[in-house]
């Protein structure tokens, strides 16, 4: 027999009994990824097609196995996602290896894909969004919604909520000495008209409605995110239910005189203990937040957070949200930076904290049937994000930590649900 007519029909043999044909797909999220961003937008599209996802947490940086159809490889090609042929024996060794007792590893199945809904408004305002980069670079499905569509009923339309870079106590973000600019005036504008039309007499009880409403989906299942100025004054909305802490400058009446003795800390999601603040010129909702690091340490070279490591078959949704390449993330600032430590609820799960300083800056909790996660800062590519600079182009960011740490929540809620074990 020729040596040609002998490969062929080694080739034919091997075909037939499967050792050539790969079963599965690995899409690996360890430092030979090309895009890791890009996967997370994969992961979604095979759900979208009704084909399972399988998480495989702490396996080479949180990577995905995914049967090995040819539109899938395709999708994998044309979005430029490094992937991994496995043959059933090489998959099942995988799955075998995760699923020893004495590896921190586990398998999450991923089964739907979340219907997803940032909250923002219409306006083009003169920052962006982290999320909305991510979700629009990920190539992620997403719907705008906004104060009316919150108070009319919609949220029941979606699974995950993340709130944009949001004031939900009626103070215009604090924006004071930027009053007199375009931006800022029709912002007050819309807001002012919005509560009129919907039969408030100030934002602050606007908002405030919205408020309920978001806690009430999240109380009823839904999956809130949250990252900068959406995290803390969503909280402090919450625990000032009926009670005026919004300065005269911002909304014609003054402070009520007895708001910190009646704020109602047993409301709120993350936070409790925390004091207001009333300084409409100062640019900060309370002392939750601690702000960037002091000035001899404000750099991004010397600015960065921990991940904490959790047990993957123990506590698999602290470790789904925390899935990357790397333990050590580069820190950013933002209107919200981070959290005090101090003033963080004692049910609520830490997620990655600082060395040094006392603050948090991720962090995850449940209320009711749901959860909620906040993430400190304004945008993981950009430390410190000014007004009017331009948005960050992701596709110079392929592999950025901090973004990956946005896009684990968005598969979050696609996981079938394990009984966490603590």
């Amino acid at each position: 027999m020729s040596p040609r007519v002998l490969l062929l029909s080694l080739l034919v043999l091997g075909s037939a009994s499967g050792a050539v044909r790969a079963q599965d797909l690995l899409i690996p999220m360890d430092e030979s990824q090309e895009d890791h961003l890009k996967a997370y937008g994969v992961a979604y599209w095979v759900l979208e097609r009704g084909i399972v996802v399988d998480w495989l947490l702490n396996h080479r940086g949180g990577s995905f196995l995914v049967p090995a159809e040819p539109e899938v490889e395709r999708e994998l090609r044309v979005r430029g996602v490094s992937f991994e042929p496995l043959s059933a024996d090489r998959s099942a060794r995988i799955l075998a290896d995760i699923a020893r007792e004495d590896s921190n590893m586990d398998t999450v199945r991923l089964e739907k894909p979340p219907r997803i809904a940032v909250y923002a408004p219409d306006q083009t305002l003169p920052w962006d969004d982290a999320v909305l980069l991510a979700l629009t670079y990920a190539e992620v499905p997403h719907e705008m919604i906004y104060d009316d569509e919150i108070l009319d009923g919609r949220l029941d339309d979606y699974d995950w909520l993340h709130l944009h870079h949001e004031d939900f106590t009626g103070q215009y973000g604090k924006f004071f000495n930027y009053r007199s600019t375009a931006w800022y005036v029709e912002q007050q504008r819309d807001a002012e008209e919005t509560a009129r039309r919907r039969g408030y007499r100030k934002v602050s009880e606007l908002k405030s409605a919205v408020v309920e409403t978001i806690r009430s989906y999240v109380g009823s299942g839904g999956f809130l995110f949250a990252m900068c100025s959406g995290t803390d004054t969503f909280d402090i909305a919450q625990a000032a239910r009926g009670v005026d802490i919004v300065p005269a400058e911002y909304d014609g009446d003054p402070v009520d005189p007895d708001a910190m003795q009646r704020l109602d800390f047993e409301r709120t999601f993350a936070f409790r203990g925390f004091s207001p603040i009333f300084n409409a010129r100062e640019y900060e909702h309370s002392d939750i937040d601690m702000g960037p690091p002091p000035p001899q340490l404000r750099s991004p070279a010397l600015d960065y957070f921990t991940l904490f490591e959790f047990s993957a078959k123990w506590d698999p949704v602290p470790t789904m949200l925390t899935q990357n390449h790397v333990s050590t993330v580069k820190g950013f600032v933002g209107q919200t930076t981070n959290f005090r430590k101090a003033l963080v609820k004692e049910d609520v799960v830490m997620l990655a904290e600082a060395p040094g300083r006392g603050e948090v800056r991720y962090l995850h909790g449940t209320y009711g049937e749901g959860t909620f996660t906040f993430y400190g800062g304004h945008d993981p590519e950009d430390y410190q994000h000014f007004v009017g600079d331009p948005p960050t182009d992701l596709s110079l960011h392929k592999h950025s930590p901090g973004y990956r740490l946005i896009l684990n929540n968005v598969l979050f809620p696609a996981a079938k649900k394990k009984k966490q074990k603590t």
